[in-house]
């Protein structure tokens, strides 16, 4: 059969976005984005330590931030990670 004919297989994403979950940034990281995996771990750090009060801001939109950081990153995980046909 030709190669033409085969359709690659697009990947589901599940591993990226469970590593996010773990990890804030392993997602990006595993979806060769280390860019963005830094970026991402950075932000969710940040966040992290000024929840605990390591770093002097306000609870809350540390909190809001922290999650929404969260999020992105497991979604991104799972997107790219369909994209680039990831497990």
């Amino acid at each position: 059969m030709s190669k033409a004919l085969i359709k690659p297989e697009k990947g589901t994403g599940i591993v990226p976005a469970v590593a996010s979950g773990f990890v804030p940034g392993l997602g990006q990281l595993i979806n060769g984005e280390g860019d963005k995996a830094l970026g991402v771990f950075a932000v969710a750090t940040v966040a992290g330590l000024s929840i605990i009060g390591v770093i002097p801001l306000v609870g809350t939109v540390a909190g809001v931030v922290g999650g929404a950081t969260w999020i992105y990153g497991v979604v991104d995980g799972w997107w790219t990670g369909r994209k680039k046909g990831r497990p």
